[in-house]
């Protein structure tokens, strides 16, 4: 049964915000603080164990996530399991179709970074030692891009991976679901002088600054990735980039526990 749920922005303006007008200075018309919409729909692959289509505005990302009954074999006598991730977009998830990557032989280095990003985003949470000697890899697989993959391939992955162990545990393959915490992802940047978050295509390609963040139901950061594309930003920025994020991540935790109740109910 899939079970879905969705939200809408939500954020009310803040008042040390600036906007350009009644209309907004983003290309999209959102507040500054302002979330696109996001959806979370479970149960979408047959075969796979747990999987999450998820969508952050127009950028599509589908996570599957795989048990394997064996783990890596540098962990081999541990006792501890692996939780791994892997990235692709598809041929026509942009404008114009590209090659897909497997043709040329190995990942690009934009890939394999993002796939371990994943995989460390997911690892923060896990209690491995949980999972036995096994391994769980979660595909993430760009349907349709419009900035985000990365971010919206966290969110969706950690819903993923949750009902990987609920399977595991409802057929006695584990007792307890590893999970720790919830984990989540939104992108941040300077847009025309203004912190905004969750940028879309539009506003990522002619950003001053982009950064990620990754941060946990709890509030601990996992990962912050940001760079200048123009001028340097500062560390007033930066806070303010934070403190956007914290309050988008703790929108994304609560639509994945509405997801997860939506199930239970």
């Amino acid at each position: 049964m899939r079970v879905a749920a969705s939200a809408g922005p939500a954020y009310e303006r803040s008042p040390d915000i600036r906007q350009d007008g009644e209309s907004g200075m983003r290309p999209s018309k959102r507040a500054a603080d302002e979330l696109r919409k996001v959806t979370l729909e479970r149960a979408v692959a047959r075969y796979a164990e747990g999987s999450c289509l998820v969508t952050f505005g127009e950028t599509k990302v589908l996570c599957t996530a795989s048990l394997e009954e064996r783990g890596p074999p540098w962990l081999r006598g541990s006792g501890k399991g692996w939780v791994t991730a892997e990235y692709a977009m598809l041929p026509r998830a942009t404008h114009d179709r590209t090659r897909r990557e497997v043709n040329s032989g190995k990942p690009s280095g934009r890939t394999q970074e993002i796939q371990r990003l994943i995989g460390r985003s997911l690892r923060a949470v896990t209690n491995l030692p949980a999972i036995g000697e096994r391994q769980i890899t979660v595909d993430c697989d760009v349907l349709q891009a419009d900035g985000g993959t990365r971010t919206a391939a966290i969110t969706g992955a950690w819903v993923a991976l949750h009902d990987c162990f609920a399977w595991m545990q409802k057929r006695s393959i584990i007792s307890v679901n590893p999970l720790r915490d919830h984990v989540a992802a939104v992108s941040c940047g300077i847009y025309q002088g203004t912190p905004v978050i969750d940028l879309d295509y539009a506003e990522d390609s002619a950003a001053e600054t982009d950064a990620n963040f990754v941060i946990t139901g709890t509030g601990g950061l996992v990962e912050v990735q940001g760079t200048a594309e123009g001028k340097p930003f500062s560390e007033e920025e930066l806070l303010e980039l934070l403190r956007l994020a914290k309050g988008g991540v703790g929108q994304l935790v609560a639509l994945q526990k509405q997801v997860l109740a939506g199930a239970a109910a």
